[in-house]
């Protein structure tokens, strides 16, 4: 791990903000020193002792100990019995106000422009709506591609990639609850002529799912189109949003580290920081 941040964390610019700012602002040395402390902390993402702490920060435990006093004070870091720092009150106060400004569609919205510029191919955000999994944004190829998707279809759970991602995480109550709906949506159990029940491998597939966080589906159900998905998570620990590539068969690698899935998982993981989800999600490879 690198010294004070995880790689994939958005990088938090020193220089003052606006458009109009001429050269950097100056700043107080010591704050940043005390914000790598705090940033090795979330990049760590469970409480540590002084000296992992500070190896962490990149500094000595001499110099992090009377910063880390003064983050306790102030109520940003506590430390507990067993001597290991950990988010205070007000870390968690700033945490929860920033959580609730967020919007995950909105907040997903320049990603997806960017997955689909970046990789020439259809780029979508998908919610689990009432219904079922809910196409809400989609980004089309410059290529014409015959992906039948609009904003608002509702996808199946069980036939198509996006669908099969946020069933892998839903407790089984509430998969079997949705799994009966499952003729009204695109693709659905019982739908076009389809099997009425999930085929014996599928409770294996959505294991798997939770494993890699990542799913496929070649050419089904719609012939020609193929598609990778993967999930975003928010504070809680669910999915609150799924999203895809597709594009037409062939045309592009769909393997999990193939150059489309690791920028589809990149853009995934820092939603799900941004979303608090630390220590939820897999951090793709280099």
């Amino acid at each position: 791990m690198s010294a004070t941040r995880n790689r994939s964390e958005p990088k938090v610019e020193k220089e003052a903000m606006g458009s109009g700012a001429a050269k950097p602002q100056r700043g107080i040395q010591a704050l940043e020193s005390t914000g790598a402390l705090l940033e090795a902390l979330v990049a760590a993402g469970r409480p540590l002792p002084l000296n992992a702490l500070a190896r962490e920060a990149g500094m000595a435990a001499a110099k992090a100990h009377p910063h880390l006093v003064s983050l306790q004070r102030a109520g940003l870091i506590s430390r507990g019995a067993n001597g290991n720092f950990e988010a205070g009150a007000l870390s968690l106060e700033l945490g929860l106000m920033a959580l609730q400004r967020l919007s995950p569609t909105g907040e997903a919205e320049p990603e997806i422009l960017a997955l689909a510029h970046a990789t020439g191919l259809s780029a979508a955000m998908a919610v689990l709506g009432p219904v079922g999994p809910t196409v809400v944004r989609l980004e089309e190829a410059m290529r014409p591609q015959h992906v039948s998707l609009r904003i608002g279809t509702v996808l199946s759970l069980v036939n198509t990639a996006i669908g099969r991602t946020f069933a892998a995480f839903l407790p089984e109550a509430v998969l079997d609850g949705l799994l009966a709906q499952e003729p009204v949506r695109m693709a659905g159990l019982g739908a076009e002529g389809r099997a009425a029940k999930p085929s014996a491998d599928y409770r294996a597939r959505l294991n798997a799912i939770r494993q890699q966080q990542f799913d496929t589906a070649l050419s089904n159900p719609v012939h020609g189109i193929d598609t990778i998905a993967v999930p975003v998570f928010d504070h809680t620990g669910e999915v609150t949003l799924v999203l895809a590539l597709m594009g037409s068969t062939g045309s592009f690698e769909t393997v999990i580290d193939a150059a489309p899935s690791q920028a589809l998982r990149a853009a995934a993981h820092r939603l799900s920081w941004r979303f608090g989800a630390v220590g939820r999600m897999d951090e793709p490879s280099a």
